[in-house]
């Protein structure tokens, strides 16, 4: 990919697509830059484990890139687009991965008619795994497009789909992570208690999460039918499935992707 990538914040999402682009190589890391509001600090980290150009002048930051990647919090947005602004030229492809915040309301801060591609990566983005969401603004072409897919594939899978469904998205993919890391501590603490070391219990967690992703990526079968297939009848896995239904284990999953894409939906209200 011959484009230089500006990243505007440079907190765990931005430290998440950094480390995904430079394990795949598609960028060199001259090609990376990062600057924030004003923290050294963590520039000099960035620096540090991925040695991109860490520059805390935003006018170099920008006159350098063909792209700019907004990933800020999203209460950073306004002052992050106001202190930049100025210096990005009509030319340059803006992406934001920040939730809850529409392409309409960034165009609106920028104040030209930049073309704006919103994505909603995960933080698995990190080792290649994100599941990535993008929506085009209405500036953006399908070429704009095709180089947003270009970017994120590089941090694992991408779909393209419609702006109104990207609070689902956030729900859904965006979190999603954490509900499987919470699990996992819920199992994890069960084998505790059962007397397990902690390292074996891990392994035998980690494996058993991971395995059965494959087997949902792979077996073409959906989840339903995977779950039936080991559920004898009065069985041990019937048993503790028994006692996820007790206490509404799938009403709870569905709340929750709920309550998170609703806290999306809270954000964009606050454009």
């Amino acid at each position: 990919m011959n484009k230089k990538i500006a990243f505007i914040g440079a907190g765990s999402m931005a430290e998440a697509i950094i480390s995904g682009i430079v394990k795949s190589g598609i960028l060199t890391k001259e090609q990376i830059l990062v600057t924030n509001k004003s923290n050294r600090e963590r520039l000099e980290n960035i620096k540090s484990k991925y040695d991109v150009q860490c520059i805390l002048d935003k006018e170099e930051v920008i006159r350098e890139a063909d792209i700019v990647i907004l990933a800020t919090k999203p209460y950073d947005l306004k002052d992050s687009v106001e202190s930049i602004k100025e210096f990005l030229q009509p030319e340059q492809l803006v992406f934001s991965v920040i939730a809850g915040i529409s392409t309409d309301y960034i165009t609106a801060l920028i104040g030209n008619n930049n073309p704006v591609v919103r994505a909603m990566p995960n933080t698995s983005a990190t080792i290649g795994y994100s599941a990535t969401a993008i929506s085009a603004g209405k500036y953006a072409s399908d070429e704009h497009l095709i180089q947003a897919e270009e970017l994120f594939a590089t941090i694992g899978t991408t779909a393209i789909v419609d702006e109104d469904d990207m609070h689902t998205v956030t729900g859904i993919s965006g979190s999603g992570p954490a509900y499987i890391y919470y699990l996992v501590e819920a199992m994890e603490k069960a084998a505790l208690e059962a007397g397990f070391d902690k390292e074996t219990a891990m392994e035998l967690i980690t494996q058993t999460v991971r395995g059965a992703g494959q087997m949902l990526k792979e077996s073409g079968e959906s989840a339903a039918v995977l779950r039936k297939k080991i559920t004898s009848p009065a069985g041990t896995t019937e048993a503790g499935i028994e006692t996820l239904n007790k206490y509404d284990f799938e009403k709870t999953i569905m709340e929750c992707v709920k309550s998170a894409s609703n806290r999306s939906v809270e954000l964009g209200k606050n454009e």
